[in-house]
């Protein structure tokens, strides 16, 4: 990965940590401060929830490839844009899909780490908190993973919340 898209990469955690870390001290009261980001075998980010030490396994929710590159403002192919045009008209399916995809990826990963709390940021412009809430009791949990909680913020900019997934 190059210097920038790594640049990118750890600036779209920290924004995506910091909207999720404002809206749980909002809805909890508990303080959530003071983000670090960690190196490959550790979870992406760390704070600090109510004095204890917390860390943040991040992924972002675009859809496709494809989507991820014309959200993030690449410069697009024009095999790119063919396979924007051609994506599944099923918008649901589509975001079921992407959020289970993450969820089974990242069961599989391991991380040094006593607590770790998975924070799913919702990329896609198409998918609102509505839509997310309407699947909740689809979205498969794998049995087996990592996470004490996992969360989702439900828009890009964090303008309409956190949704718990798990527990």
């Amino acid at each position: 990965m190059g210097q920038h898209s790594e640049e990118e990469k750890i600036r779209l955690e920290h924004d995506a940590a910091k909207l999720f870390m404002r809206w749980y001290e909002r809805n909890t009261g508990l303080r959530i401060r003071h983000i670090w980001h960690n190196e490959p075998m550790r979870p992406d980010t760390s704070c600090m929830l109510d004095g204890e030490k917390l860390d943040l396994e991040i992924a972002h929710l675009y859809g496709s490839e494809a989507e991820a590159m014309a959200i993030l403002g690449r410069d697009l192919s024009d095999k790119t844009r063919q396979a924007l045009q051609e994506l599944d008209k099923e918008p649901d399916h589509r975001l079921l899909k992407a959020l289970n995809d993450i969820l089974r990826n990242k069961a599989q990963k391991h991380y040094d780490s006593h607590r770790t709390w998975l924070v799913i940021r919702n990329a896609h412009p198409a998918w609102q908190r509505a839509d997310i809430k309407a699947l909740e009791h689809k979205i498969t949990v794998p049995a087996q993973h990592p996470f004490e909680k996992i969360w989702l913020v439900a828009d890009f900019e964090g303008k309409t919340g956190i949704v718990r997934l798990y527990p």
